[in-house]
């Protein structure tokens, strides 16, 4: 299945929907949040694309009962089913995820539904912006979705834990998704230690994305990623702070052709545990 879904052809989706003439239903998933800004539901109300439902990550996308995960622990499957369920999800359904962040956050969404079995899974490519920028209208207020019955069974996405991702590059690549400075460790604003896992390659999540907030081509991806040892067959993982921008990362070496696993627990987890080893600097050490 694609990943990525552009605001016309989701347009022309939701219209086809509206007239009776769409061979499977679209519901759209709006997980506006940033670290500055974990609510998105203001923003949601103040504007968002006609039918979408909006996706609290902090409470949906994360179980925060999970002690010594990280900040974002991945929910349980029960809890996912009943958040799935809440968004009038059913089996068989497509389903769009954006926000208004490039997808930094969206991401988080598209993966969980992914591991969780929904086979088609897309991310809106250049997210809110793009959709406003093509002058496809906007509706404010709530949304409350008929109840879906959609179930969650994870397992379809690879997944390692704080052992496998010390360990993997030795023999592959491990990828951070923050940004540089906090990988080389000159800022921490959020976790107890500053710097990141040793031998993990920087990579920026903001990179995958060009100036208008879409991803770059499937070409510049497998570039970039080559560049930092990531190549078709090459084990490769990804983290960041706490496992929200990693998936972005996981999404866009999935658009490259490679294959990646998610670190869940990432910085926030790592850097909470006692005798862990910490880098700093930029030389991937």
């Amino acid at each position: 299945m694609p990943l990525l879904i552009t605001a016309d052809e989701l347009a022309r989706r939701l219209d086809d929907e509206r007239a009776g003439r769409a061979a499977t239903r679209t519901t759209v998933l709006d997980v506006r949040w940033t670290l500055a800004q974990p609510d998105g539901a203001p923003a949601f109300r103040a504007g968002h694309i006609p039918g979408a439902v909006y996706v609290d990550l902090d409470r949906e996308l994360a179980d925060h009962a999970a002690h010594g995960e990280g900040r974002h622990p991945l929910p349980s499957e029960a809890d996912f089913t009943r958040a799935m369920r809440a968004w009038g999800l059913h089996d068989g359904d497509t389903v769009v995820v954006m926000d208004d962040t490039g997808n930094q956050s969206s991401a988080r969404a598209w993966w969980l539904l992914r591991h969780a079995g929904v086979e088609d899974v897309r991310m809106l490519d250049g997210a809110l912006a793009a959709w406003i920028a093509a002058g496809h209208p906007l509706e404010t207020g709530e949304t409350a979705p008929e109840p879906g019955d959609a179930t969650a069974r994870f397992g379809a996405m690879p997944v390692i834990d704080a052992d496998a991702a010390a360990a993997l590059p030795a023999r592959g690549v491990l990828l951070d998704a923050r940004a540089a400075e906090r990988y080389r460790g000159e800022v921490e604003p959020v976790d107890p230690q500053a710097g990141h896992i040793p031998g993990a390659r920087s990579a920026p999540s903001a990179g995958n994305l060009d100036d208008a907030g879409r991803f770059l081509t499937a070409e510049a991806l497998r570039e970039r990623f080559a560049a930092l040892g990531a190549r078709p067959g090459t084990p490769v993982g990804a983290y960041c702070g706490s496992g929200v921008t990693a998936a972005h990362e996981v999404a866009a070496l999935a658009i490259a052709g490679i294959d990646a696993a998610l670190y869940p627990g990432s910085w926030s987890q790592w850097s909470n545990q006692p005798g862990r080893p910490v880098a700093t600097g930029a030389d991937g050490g």
